[in-house]
């Protein structure tokens, strides 16, 4: 029903659900779903085919030659896997089934706060079969697939209680952000990340942090923004797209004792910690978020801690600081400025 309830009535939509409780490994597509445990308290990230797969060739055929000739190339090649994508790593620990789950189990066997995936895919059923033998090919549980032939994921999202979007379409990110999801553009890349835990790295303004700084210091220079940081120190600054997604993180690490918890969370910022650092804690503070470690740079290259940190995903909204964690063989996630000037 919340499924049906997306839908527009302006046109005719004819649309296949499959809803089951068992394997769906046997299926070849639509949208398909598993009963959960708990849905409406999992942390459901929702992640494209393009996000978690290498699909810049095929892409560009899709561009160059339009859904036909892809169609046909995703059938012809559907028992290749494809080959690993930017957000894999971060898909392979925060799975069902995965080690953060596991551990979240191991601690508590009614832990109902679980991670759980949904592939959503601009490819249709019958390209979509390719997707779900690599799915199967890399030992992920992963049990829900949203075949869309094109049509923008984001009106779905909220109704499957989505609390992360990571996309390679930024139009689709926008739509996402737009609705109040977190969400990132994610760039193909050769990644390396940590095994032992899920490593998290968020910037702060613009990202964790709302705008509002941002925004003195592109009209007003960095003096302004330093004495605008200094009278407001003791005012929390305003939520960021990421926050709500960091604030998950950071309840489900107050499950565990320092030494036993499977998620470990960064602040890598460009703030000052002398002149803009003090607001920034305390409203961190102010929210009840824990960060394992932070780090004020002043203005610094981010990309030399992010290779010592190997963190499974990085969000920021600077292109500079994405191309530096591109470089450095980091998973990044970007924060477009959508429609923004």
């Amino acid at each position: 029903p919340q499924a049906l309830a997306r839908l527009g009535t302006s046109s005719i939509n004819v649309f296949v659900v499959v809803v089951v409780s068992c394997c769906t490994e046997q299926l070849s597509g639509y949208c398909v779903f598993v009963l959960q445990k708990d849905s409406a308290q999992a942390v459901t990230i929702a992640v494209s085919s393009r996000a978690i797969f290498d699909l810049e060739e095929e892409h560009e055929l899709f561009l160059a030659e339009g859904m036909g000739n892809y169609t046909s190339h995703q059938i012809a090649h559907e028992n290749e896997p494809l080959a690993e994508g930017t957000a894999l790593p971060f898909i392979r620990v925060s799975a069902p089934k995965a080690m953060v789950n596991e551990k979240l189990l191991e601690n508590n066997p009614e832990e109902k706060q679980l991670f759980d995936i949904i592939l959503v895919s601009n490819n249709n059923a019958q390209s979509g079969l390719r997707i779900i033998n690599s799915i199967k090919h890399y030992g992920l549980h992963i049990t829900r697939f949203c075949f869309l032939n094109g049509i923008d994921p984001s009106k779905y999202l909220q109704s499957y209680n989505v609390k992360l979007f990571l996309s390679a379409n930024e139009s689709a990110v926008c739509s996402a952000l737009k609705r109040g999801i977190p969400a990132a553009l994610v760039i193909q890349q050769d990644v390396q990340t940590a095994a032992e835990q899920l490593r998290v790295v968020f910037d702060g303004d613009c990202v964790l942090f709302s705008d509002e700084s941002e925004n003195v210091y592109r009209e007003k220079g960095l003096d302004e923004v330093i004495k605008y940081e200094k009278d407001r120190e003791h005012i929390p600054i305003g939520e960021g797209p990421l926050k709500a997604f960091a604030m998950i993180l950071g309840n489900m690490k107050k499950k565990f004792p320092r030494e036993k918890d499977p998620i470990c969370t960064y602040l890598l910022t460009s703030r000052s910690g002398r002149d803009m650092g003090v607001r920034a804690i305390k409203t961190l503070r102010d929210w009840g978020l824990e960060v394992d470690q932070a780090f004020f740079l002043d203005g610094a290259p981010k990309d030399p801690i992010l290779a010592q940190i190997r963190p499974h995903i990085f969000f920021d909204d600077s292109t500079h600081h994405i191309r530096g964690a591109l470089a450095s063989g980091t998973p990044a996630g970007y924060i477009p400025p959508c429609d923004k000037s």
